[in-house]
């Protein structure tokens, strides 16, 4: 993949569109007050949030492309990809973005809790969808950032002061993560039969032939979802994983092949199974019986 820009520091991206830099491990940048910049498609090798009025269209955002949306946050671990390749044409951004560099929040509170910042583990087509006031909350956070970045002091404390406005910030766009995820929630039962359906074109379609047992991450991609995000919203609507939805599935499906007479050994080739002693220990693991113990009590009944 061609890459415009690499991100290695926080402050690369600042020097590279003509934004001030005030911190040499933290970049606060006001898209507002930059003018139009190039487009770039990034590696970023630092911590990043970008939180914009929009986004331009066909934005790479992980593994996937971005569609235009309002209010929104995008979050960037180490590592990741996100941006839109050069094209030659210049863009007004408005917005905010905020990146700092690990080593600045290494043996810190931020270290400590960032397993926990959900955000961060997009790897899709999904951003964080803001409501006007949780927008407003975090550009205010980001501005009394930067005027804090703007002192440059050199008392003491000082960096342990821009850590906590980054933990607020963080903390807060978690808030709005979970706040999302009770949204999508609420319309769990059009994600529930997507993910069924999703499963039920897997065996129709005989993908299991060829891939063996469908994936969270699979089904997943199937719902333009990160597998993070995605597991989210199923365990919150289920109060199971999507791993446990998918291993009940299967083993639903495989009752009524072995009820209709098929040998062990048929079924398990037919489900995605590399060996009939695997699909025997699954369906064990998940009813108590073996299959043959299963075919024998329901003959009885």
């Amino acid at each position: 993949m061609q890459i415009d820009l690499y991100i290695n520091q926080a402050n690369d991206y600042a020097r590279d569109i003509g934004a001030p830099v005030y911190h040499p491990q933290v970049s606060v940048i006001h898209y507002d007050e930059v003018g139009e910049i190039r487009h770039t498609l990034n590696r970023i090798n630092c911590y990043g949030i970008f939180l914009q009025q929009e986004f331009p269209e066909g934005l790479t955002y992980g593994v996937g492309t971005y569609h235009e949306g309002e209010g929104s946050l995008m979050a960037y671990s180490p590592g990741q990809i996100g941006g839109k390749l050069d094209d030659g044409t210049r863009r007004q951004y408005h917005g905010w973005v905020l990146l700092f560099d690990n080593e600045f929040i290494q043996g810190s509170a931020i270290e400590e809790h960032l397993d926990g910042y959900q955000f961060f583990c997009y790897h899709s087509n999904e951003a964080l969808i803001l409501t006007p006031e949780e927008k407003g909350t975090l550009e205010q956070l980001l501005a009394n950032l930067r005027r804090e970045l703007e002192t440059q002091s050199t008392s003491f404390g000082y960096d342990d002061i821009i850590r906590d406005y980054i933990m607020l910030i963080l903390d807060y766009s978690n808030r709005f993560y979970f706040r999302q995820v009770k949204d999508m929630t609420v319309k769990g039962d059009d994600i529930l039969s997507r993910f069924r359906q999703v499963l039920t074109d897997y065996y129709t379609r005989g993908m299991q032939h060829a891939h063996g047992l469908p994936s969270v991450k699979y089904c997943a991609g199937e719902l333009c979802l990160s597998p993070g995000y995605f597991g989210d919203i199923i365990r919150d609507a289920l109060g199971q994983n999507p791993k446990d939805y998918i291993r009940n599935f299967i083993v639903m499906r495989a009752k009524n092949l072995i009820l209709s007479g098929k040998t062990i050994g048929q079924v398990a080739e037919e489900m995605g199974f590399e060996y009939p002693q695997h699909f025997t220990r699954m369906f064990k693991n998940t009813t108590g019986l073996t299959p043959k113990q299963f075919y024998d009590d329901r003959r009885k009944k």
